[in-house]
């Protein structure tokens, strides 16, 4: 059986992705790599962290969900809606712009975010599209992977909304899963969960994201021969 590494909520911490797979050996033909979602945002690597993902699922088979981070740029370049601009720039969005538009600096008015916009509108539209394609959901023989969670209120968790795959937090966690396989998620810090930003593991659910954007860790949990083991790679700003 090949290794499944599951790795959630980057956040443009290119290096440390680059460092953990290599800390993890990782070689495609041995290994399934499947990763959860929030590629964009507050770390200063976003665009190079798609470039990578882009490679890794095109030629390496690997498995790549979407986030509500992805979500919010893809909303941002498609749409011209002044709540998820302002939401963008809310939640980390300044560094994706600086990441992909090398004339924005740390200060922004309306109108060099508009000229952004378009320079990724113009110049990155593959990213969006690609960011836009991922799926919400992957399952296989032991587990359910989401980027944020299942809503216990649907009997059938493929009928939740968009929204919940992406952004449900406490209803999940809280509540006992009705599926029986376990759930892998990100999207929640883990040190929200603990006093800890290593993987929070319950009886139903795992939760992997470190909050390495948040200067902490990225996590990988791996899982071969029905056993859990992890790494860890420390973001030190």
């Amino acid at each position: 059986m090949k290794r499944i590494l599951m790795i959630s909520d980057i956040h443009g911490c290119f290096d440390p992705f680059n460092e953990l797979l290599e800390v993890l050996n990782y070689q495609s033909s041995n290994d399934q790599l499947i990763v959860l979602g929030d590629y964009v945002d507050r770390g200063p690597k976003s665009r190079e962290v798609v470039d990578k993902v882009i490679d890794l699922v095109e030629n390496h088979n690997v498995i790549a969900l979407r986030g509500n981070h992805d979500q919010r740029l893809v909303d941002l370049i498609r749409t011209d809606n002044s709540v998820v601009k302002s939401k963008f720039l809310e939640h980390g969005g300044l560094q994706t712009l600086q990441s992909y538009c090398d004339f924005v600096d740390h200060s922004m008015d309306e109108s060099l975010f508009l000229q952004a916009i378009d320079y990724i509108r113009s110049n990155f539209i593959a990213h969006i599209d690609f960011l836009e394609s991922l799926p919400l959901y992957h399952e296989d023989n032991d587990h359910i992977y989401v980027h944020a969670g299942l809503n216990p209120q649907y009997r059938n968790w493929k009928e939740q909304s968009d929204h919940d795959f992406m952004y449900i937090k406490s209803e999940f966690h809280r509540s006992k899963t009705i599926v029986d396989k376990k759930v892998i998620f990100g999207h929640t810090r883990t040190i929200e969960l603990q006093d800890s930003a290593d993987i929070w593991v319950d009886e139903d659910k795992i939760g992997i994201d470190g909050g390495c954007a948040y200067g902490l860790q990225l996590n990988c949990l791996i899982y071969k021969d029905g056993s859990y083991v992890s790494e860890h790679i420390k973001n030190l700003k």
